[in-house]
């Protein structure tokens, strides 16, 4: 393991805070192979971290975000969920190569947008065909963006009687398929105020959407569904598992435990990269299976786990500044940059794009 010490301001804080983290040797060579930057967010910091790998070592950037938690990256633009809004950042792959020192990134995301929700509490967020989909945790439903409108309600389960700021269910993780969202993720199938709380240690379950059909239930407050070669995965976040879900039978296959509160995931080529998070809010996580099974040594970081091995390979693991990781994401840059809403606070300097007719 590489035990590199770092250290990362709070945005709404002036003293400093100190994060501390080590990576297995192998996760640089991981991202070298696949061409790629890893994204991280974190709400309990109200960070959005950038993994990159530098020559020998890991280059990791915070930035903030006031209450990061779901993120959609494409290769074109970032869309980010906070607490109150949803953040746009476009590519600038023009820009980047020149930004100093030159040649070192080949994204630039720079801070283009906003829109107001109020606080929705988002949780997945992904890129449809012609929109960006968002799972809307407190009104139980799946939603687009509207210029006249908080948001846009697409859909709801059919046990969620009405639209109500309750949290009845926590809906909370969206599985596209052929552009348009097919598999959600519930903590139970409940529809009073706050109700999936009671049975949230197996009253999990995997609905498809449109139909609000049972595709496979008694999950432990499951999230992040995602398609891999045709395929359902899905955090057993409760047990700290990844499991393979049939979709006819709803058969569940456990493919591998980790060390933590599994929530988060992102697949590129046979690697999965999940977040890992520590166990602090008893009142809403205690008294679950990955306690009786780990007990105080949950590990926050992400892991990465080979599909095809069926194991965890790899780990990157904070030890102080972060308790806990709420997204994951992966794209295809050898070394991506992000230029946030608060980059003055992040320690950075405002990068300006310009249309070119400018400089005559």
């Amino acid at each position: 393991m590489v035990n590199p010490n770092t250290k990362d301001t709070e945005a709404k804080s002036e003293k400093l805070r100190e994060v501390r983290y080590e990576y297995s040797n192998n996760l640089g060579d991981i991202l070298k192979h696949l061409n790629a930057s890893l994204f991280f967010s974190t709400y309990q910091a109200g960070k959005l971290g950038v993994v990159t790998a530098k020559d020998k070592s890991l280059d990791i950037s915070f930035h903030n975000f006031e209450r990061a938690m779901g993120m959609a990256v494409s290769p074109t633009q970032l869309a980010v969920g906070g607490k109150d809004w949803i953040y746009f950042l476009r590519n600038d792959r023009d820009l980047a190569p020149q930004i100093e020192p030159p040649g070192t990134y080949d994204a630039c995301f720079l801070t283009r947008g906003g829109q107001y929700t109020g606080d929705i509490s988002i949780h997945d967020l992904a890129w449809g065909n012609k929109e960006l989909w968002m799972v809307n945790t407190r009104f139980s439903c799946l939603c687009t963006l509207t210029n006249n409108y908080n948001f846009l309600p697409q859909w709801r389960p059919k046990f969620i009687s009405s639209l109500a700021p309750e949290d009845r269910c926590h809906l909370n993780g969206m599985a596209i398929v052929a552009g348009m969202p097919k598999y959600v993720t519930v903590l139970g199938k409940t529809d009073t105020p706050g109700g999936w709380r009671e049975n949230k240690a197996s009253g999990g379950c995997i609905l498809e959407v449109p139909s609000s059909r049972i595709v496979t239930e008694g999950l432990s407050m499951p999230h992040s569904p995602r398609m891999y070669q045709n395929q359902l995965l899905v955090l057993n976040s409760g047990c700290g598992e990844i499991l393979m879900v049939d979709l006819v039978s709803g058969k569940q296959e456990k493919l591998v435990s980790l060390p933590g509160y599994t929530r988060g995931m992102a697949l590129l080529g046979k690697y999965a990269f999940v977040g890992l998070s520590k166990i602090r809010e008893t009142a809403i996580f205690g008294n679950l299976p990955i306690s009786d099974r780990l007990g105080e040594d949950l590990k926050c970081g992400i892991a990465i786990v080979d599909l095809a091995a069926r194991k965890m390979i790899g780990c990157l693991e904070f030890s102080e500044g972060v308790d806990e990781i709420f997204d994951v994401q992966v794209a295809k840059f050898s070394s991506a940059m992000i230029n946030g809403p608060y980059v003055l606070t992040d320690g950075g300097s405002q990068i300006w794009s310009l249309p070119a007719s400018a400089a005559n």
